[in-house]
């Protein structure tokens, strides 16, 4: 009893997110001229039951987790489910009651991260079964690749498709290939920090030590060409090649990264000509605007729109840009809540990554500060590349906004991701931890290097 009522501030913090949720839900009805519906309510229920299943959970199995981080998520989730709503309204989405399949989604996320909470009591017992995971999530990588694909279905083959359910497995091979590189790079530091040749002022490693980096390459490169989707393999790719810099501080690696990045992607954009529609619409958009490049447009259009302080909720047209609930969700908030409105969501996601460094930082060994700066790192990254095709300051992925857009692969992905940060941080401040290294400082300086 005493862990349930030990947890006030993220209580206080849920609760806050629950009353954000119902205001701009109530605001919303108001300005469509409804009155208050049923489905609302059954919204703000299923709001308040899942986040009310996951306080619980993390009371009772991490409870000296972070008390921001499951908040933070729920508030992003309230702000995504309020605009899921608001295009559900305009009748003209044409997918069906999005807003109620988000909250399912969302406690089929919860679900997971329960599960993950319990299967991982210790967040160094993954270190036992790395390569078991780094082996299957190649294989949820690989598996879109060989699996048949409704003859209508002409998009990018990350999906697999059973019966009338789809489900994108690269979403979860994405976390399994981070447990393992955090393994590897924790046991192998050593080999990636030798001394190599000088050139222009940074010492650049061994061809042999370059192996691993060059693997992920050759693997995201493969995957980018067969699956005529580049999003899910740059954002692997420059997760790994960060978590490499994290464990070695070495400046060498960034560029060897970057110029793997210009080759491949010069590479992979002669081969498909769906990258270079995008790159061709990122340049100018209006130019072929009556066919591929209509979607950013009405981006663009809605962003312009909204300005500042935006259209207000539910007195814009979001529904006008194709696919706004998934792919586009920011330009849906940017219109009706304005650059503001947009602004905060970003602040949320920054205090999201903000404490999910902060546990890298805590944890005392040096595979739990890799794995949770690996963790915070993909996240920072995917939300850049998305506000970032969304604004056209780089070419569209075809990548998701975490916790808010619609979809089921991706939140739960995520929730598992949540689960993991949460384990590492109640590890990190777990009273027998804490006591442990005020007694020996010393013997964590060489783990604190890690996380520079």
């Amino acid at each position: 009893m005493t862990r349930i009522f030990s947890r006030t501030k993220e209580f206080g913090l849920l609760v806050c997110s629950a009353l954000l949720l119902l205001l701009m839900l109530f605001g919303l009805e108001l300005s469509q001229g409804r009155a208050m519906s049923t489905e609302m309510l059954w919204l703000v229920g299923g709001f308040i039951g899942v986040y009310a299943l996951a306080h619980l959970a993390i009371c009772l199995a991490a409870p000296h987790a972070d008390q921001v981080l499951l908040p933070t998520v729920a508030t992003l989730n309230a702000i995504g489910l309020v605009m899921i709503y608001r295009l559900d309204l305009a009748e003209r989405a044409g997918y069906g009651p999005l807003a109620e399949r988000q909250v399912m989604w969302s406690f089929a996320g919860v679900v997971l991260l329960v599960m993950t909470l319990l299967a991982v009591r210790d967040h160094k017992s993954l270190t036992r079964y790395s390569f078991i995971l780094g082996l299957v999530g190649l294989v949820f990588l690989a598996l879109p690749l060989v699996w048949p694909q409704p003859p209508d279905f002409a998009d990018a083959r990350i999906w697999i498709w059973i019966g009338p359910f789809s489900i994108q497995p690269g979403e979860f091979s994405k976390i399994l290939l981070l447990i393992f590189f955090a393994q590897l790079l924790a046991q192998k530091r050593s080999l990636f920090t030798v001394a190599g040749k000088r050139f222009a002022g940074l010492t650049f490693p061994r061809l042999r030590d370059l192996a691993p980096i060059l693997v992920v390459w050759a693997i995201a490169i493969v995957i980018m060409a067969i699956s005529n989707d580049f999003g899910p393999a740059l954002l692997l790719f420059a997760t790994v090649l960060a978590m490499v810099y994290y464990a070695t501080g070495r400046l060498s690696w960034l560029v060897i990264g970057l110029g793997l990045v210009a080759v491949g992607g010069y590479a992979v954009y002669q081969v498909s000509g769906k990258i270079q529609e995008r790159v061709t619409n990122f340049l100018d958009p209006l130019a072929n605007y009556d066919t591929t490049g209509f979607q950013p447009s009405q981006a663009l259009f809605g962003l312009s729109w909204g300005g500042v302080t935006g259209t207000g909720l539910g007195y814009g047209h979001p529904d006008m840009v194709p696919v706004a609930h998934s792919d586009y969700i920011l330009a849906a908030i940017g219109e009706e809540l304005g650059l503001a409105g947009l602004a905060a969501v970003l602040c949320l996601f920054l205090i999201f990554v903000n404490r999910g460094f902060r546990a890298a930082m805590q944890v005392r060994d040096t595979y739990g500060k890799l794995l949770a700066a690996g963790l915070s790192t993909t996240l920072i990254i995917q939300i850049f590349v998305v506000a970032g095709g969304v604004s056209a300051m780089v070419p569209m992925t075809g990548l998701t906004t975490p916790f808010m857009s619609a979809g089921g692969s991706a939140i739960m992905a995520n929730y598992v991701l949540l689960g993991l940060l949460l384990r590492i941080s109640n590890s990190a401040n777990r009273p027998t931890e804490r006591a442990a290294e005020a007694e020996a400082p010393a013997a964590g300086q060489g783990a604190v290097e890690v996380a520079r």
